[in-house]
């Protein structure tokens, strides 16, 4: 792709196509555009809705819902702020972590994760 490129961009700079220039060639445009559309469907538009449903289960948590974090720690959510959950992780003990929102991964079991991991990959 390169090397037909700059051979247009060579010839445009001659003297017997002055007038079709690298950048006023039409189809590089066109082909420019076409790759950019392609890069915003492919690589940003998933990446928006990742983040909008990643805003979403944060903005439905809730209290005893259980939760996986980023760093694989199950728990039951206690007790919520605008920034921190705390978390029990052992019921015997009562033992309870505070993490940021950001660090919940998913909510749910880990089993019920699991299942939904191999009902994607079939």
């Amino acid at each position: 792709m390169l090397p037909i490129l700059l051979a247009q961009a060579k010839k445009g700079a001659g003297g017997a196509n002055a007038g079709d220039s690298f950048f006023g060639n039409s189809s590089f445009l066109i082909m420019m555009m076409v790759t950019f559309l392609l890069m915003y469907f492919l690589l940003m538009r998933p990446e928006q809705k990742k983040k909008k449903e990643a805003a979403e289960l944060l903005a439905n948590l809730k209290a005893n819902d259980h939760v996986v974090t980023i760093g694989g720690i199950c728990g039951v959510v206690t007790n919520l702020s605008p920034s921190f959950v705390t978390i029990r992780v052992d019921d015997k003990s009562g033992a309870k972590i505070r993490v940021l929102r950001s660090a919940i991964s998913r909510v749910g079991t880990p089993e019920e994760a699991e299942k939904e991991e191999s009902k994607e990959s079939k």
